[in-house]
């Protein structure tokens, strides 16, 4: 039965299949580390840690139950255990009194408990009625919501997964992209997975946009709407991945505002233009900052407004907004608030390891999926390769000149060397236009059924990862790690 198990009838019963689940009875004890754990149960509990685990979830009958399941990897959580097999090196008794039992399962038998619980398929059904009930009591904090992706790394050999580009990491290495939701303070609200990685843009259009218009709470009323034309739905930012004219202006049209920084902005402004202005960011400090604001028709296809931060050193921050309403500080401030969701970020990887695998389990793509074409991909790096030698030839042969005394030898090795760079170059541009013509001739983007046995490739478990991240969701007032730096 495992060192610290005294509940001997129980356990022999659940064996039997006599027992559906072993009832807690908590006793009096001294000295029980870990035990501060038991003081964020009541806002586990308000948080929705067991309201809803019933209604997806099920286990058969046997000595640990659902809640008392959950209860564990919560308070590993609260704990900072940051993997299943950090139990090996607790003591169970111990731990087993936090729960009211007489030992926590072993990490074999927890792993299994996991497995299937991942395996009914509804740790996203289950993880959505939460942001619903999380986003219905704080309404203010899902008016703005910050959209931002995450590269999780994988070093394993189960499956060769697409290259994404690790800024921190400054490398190219496979991983999965997972883009979060998270609101003003850096609380999360939801995460969308992707190990075909389409970009920012697609990620919000085709799912985050409609999810968040089916759950977002107190939205205009389509009469408010029709009598307001200023008036917007809630607001997204992101940075400059999601920069797009046409998206701004798709998203005007749908009543929702976009918050991004501006990828263009040109030369600055006088600096006579800006003046000081107060705004307050969601952590309670107010932040004084040098603000100008104009009006800008971006790309030729919408109205923004164009506000621009003047720094210390005289550097312009150039942001972009159709929140029409809200005052030039308040969105200044939201923007670059925007770091809450870089620090949930880096907090989540220190304290609950984000990247790591929840277990070993691979799941097939779908064949429709889109990707990029391997061949396409192969191509652009020639066309690319070849453009950097070609300009720095170009470079060369204009920075070549004659100085000093001209002489007859002199003369003759520099139309020498103008010859030869001039030879290279033709033969570099007719390089570029082959590549150019066989790239042009190739799809960039094709469905995974049409890509070569030899590049197909699965992407991660999904739902056991799924379910462990939005554990440590559920600590939301335990969760120190939404600190926001003034920048």
């Amino acid at each position: 039965m495992g060192r610290g198990a005294t509940a001997t009838l129980e356990r022999l019963a659940a064996s039997l299949g006599q027992l559906g689940e072993m009832v807690p009875r908590f006793e009096d004890a001294l000295d029980i580390p870990k035990g501060g754990v038991l003081l964020a149960l009541p806002a586990l509990l308000v948080c929705g840690l067991l309201r809803h685990a019933g209604q997806y979830f099920q286990l058969p009958p046997g000595f640990y139950g659902l809640e008392t399941i959950f209860l564990l990897l919560a308070f590993m959580a609260l704990a900072r255990l940051k993997s299943i097999e950090a139990l090996r090196y607790c003591a169970p008794g111990e731990w087993g009194k936090l729960l009211g039992l007489d030992r926590i399962p072993e990490v074999r038998t927890l792993r299994a408990k996991l497995k299937h619980l991942a395996e009914q398929g509804q740790v996203f059904e289950w993880s959505t009625a939460l942001c619903t009930e999380w986003m219905a009591v704080t309404p203010e904090e899902a008016a703005v919501l910050y959209v931002d992706g995450h590269v999780r790394v994988y070093h394993g050999s189960q499956t060769r997964l697409p290259k994404h580009y690790v800024a921190r990491q400054r490398l190219c290495l496979r991983a999965t992209a997972d883009y979060w939701v998270n609101a003003m303070d850096g609380q999360p609200f939801f995460v969308v997975s992707r190990a075909v990685d389409p970009g920012l843009l697609q990620v919000l259009e085709q799912e985050i946009i409609p999810r968040l218009e089916r759950e977002v709470p107190r939205e205009p009323t389509p009469e408010e709407l029709a009598a307001d034309p200023l008036l917007h739905r809630f607001t997204v930012v992101f940075d400059r991945e999601g920069y797009s004219p046409a998206f701004i202006a798709r998203m005007k049209q749908n009543r929702i505002a976009c918050l991004t920084y501006h990828k263009h902005p040109g030369e600055d402004w006088p600096v006579e233009e800006f003046v000081l202005g107060q705004g307050r960011l969601p952590n309670g400090e107010t932040v004084t900052m040098k603000l100008a604001e104009r009006g800008t028709f971006l790309g030729g296809q919408v109205w923004v407004r164009e506000i621009r931060k003047l720094t210390d050193t005289g550097h312009q921050t150039a942001i972009l907004s159709t929140d029409y309403r809200s005052e030039t500080a308040h969105l200044a401030g939201a923007m670059f608030s925007r770091w809450s969701q870089e620090n949930f970020f880096r907090y989540m990887r220190q304290h609950y390891s984000l990247d790591s695998l929840v277990d070993y389990r691979t799941e097939v793509i779908p064949e429709t999926t889109p990707l990029v074409n391997p061949a396409y991909r192969t191509l652009d790096g020639q066309v690319r390769k070849k453009l950097g030698i070609l300009n720095r030839k170009r470079a060369e042969f204009g920075a070549l000149t004659l100085e000093g005394e001209i002489e007859p030898i002199k003369v003759e090795a520099f139309e020498r060397r103008k010859a030869e760079l001039q030879d290279s170059i033709a033969a570099l541009q007719e390089e570029v236009a082959a590549f150019k013509a066989e790239r042009k001739a190739t799809k960039r983007h094709i469905p995974f059924h049409d890509l070569p046995e030899e590049e197909r490739f699965q992407r991660l478990s999904t739902q056991s990862k799924h379910f462990i991240l939005y554990l440590p969701e559920a600590l939301r007032p335990c969760n120190p790690g939404s600190s926001i730096p003034s920048r």
